[in-house]
């Protein structure tokens, strides 16, 4: 299967098993919730994991991949507040965790472009 054909089901997987951790270990994901919003973190920790099931459905069929990868892209815009909130309360923990929070904030770049070229019909995305 050239890569074009896989990027899309690629990006499917990703959001599959990020919907999957939302639910098996909700904790890590509740921390990251920015206090701003109204409610209890947990309820936002299961929608978001609902969305990303959707979206990865949605992609991962043909008829539905366009439509689903643009709401993809904005998904991953639009949940980039949470890893702002993760890097600042990673600012005073441990030096491994500080990384790891401040290195997935570039990381919605190529999420987003993925998740474009995808709907585009392109090959953007790992290459796998």
């Amino acid at each position: 299967m050239p890569r074009s054909e896989r990027s899309p089901l690629l990006l499917a997987g990703l959001l599959a098993s990020a919907a999957v951790a939302h639910f098996a270990v909700p904790r890590q994901f509740d921390a990251m919730i920015p206090s701003a919003l109204p409610g209890a973190a947990r309820k936002w920790t299961y929608a978001s994991g609902v969305v990303e099931m959707a979206l990865a459905a949605g992609v991962a069929v043909p008829r539905t991949r366009r439509v689903a990868a643009l709401a993809a892209a904005g998904f991953f815009v639009g949940v980039f507040p949470a890893n702002v909130q993760m890097a600042a309360d990673a600012r005073h923990g441990p030096a491994p965790r500080k990384a790891a929070a401040l290195a997935r904030l570039p990381l919605q770049v190529p999420l987003v472009l993925w998740a474009r070229g995808v709907a585009r019909g392109g090959s953007a995305g790992p290459a796998a």
